[in-house]
């Protein structure tokens, strides 16, 4: 995680002021790579790879309590880097999440209220057992919802020529 979050340190430290300000236009941010030229492709995609990566570490409040004793939730560029992060809530970006619920942080951590409670290690731990109450019962949730579709199925008896037979309760 540190080689990660000192990368990223970088790199929005490039970006700061011609992505926000694009970004608060509504416009997409057009990106000024590392020799003051156009980004490459291949910086286009690292810079994609590293953004993801980074928005789905959001999902880890430990993570956010990590960056939060850290002091990077009081500077500045790194509260104006997480509002450039908000795109990732758009369609054509968000298919690529793994973990939505980092989403939700991000709009979480752009309130200073939440920034400020994110330092404690009682509030991280109740955060995490939340989320891990809210998957037990998704997961759970999910499973009914499975068994009673599967159960509701017409099943097609391989004896009976492919014939499809209603069960009967």
């Amino acid at each position: 995680m540190k080689i990660i979050t000192r990368f990223l340190l970088t790199i929005f430290f490039q970006f700061l002021s011609t992505f926000f300000d694009g970004l608060m236009k509504g416009r997409k941010p057009s990106f000024i790579g590392m020799n003051g030229g156009t980004e490459t492709d291949d910086q286009q995609r690292l810079r994609f790879q590293v953004e993801l990566e980074f928005v789905q570490c959001l999902a880890n409040p430990n993570y956010l309590n990590f960056l939060a004793q850290r002091g990077y939730f009081k500077d500045a560029t790194f509260i104006n880097y997480l509002k450039y992060l908000l795109y990732w809530k758009e369609p054509e970006y968000v298919k690529y999440l793994r973990y939505p619920m980092c989403l939700y942080f991000l709009d979480l951590l752009q309130y200073e209220h939440f920034r400020r409670e994110a330092v404690s290690s009682q509030c991280t731990k109740f955060i995490d057992d939340q989320q891990i109450l809210l998957w037990q019962h998704y997961t759970r949730r999910r499973i009914r919802l499975l068994q009673t579709a599967a159960e509701q199925t017409p099943h097609v008896n391989p004896q009976n020529n492919g014939i499809v037979q209603s069960k009967v309760p």
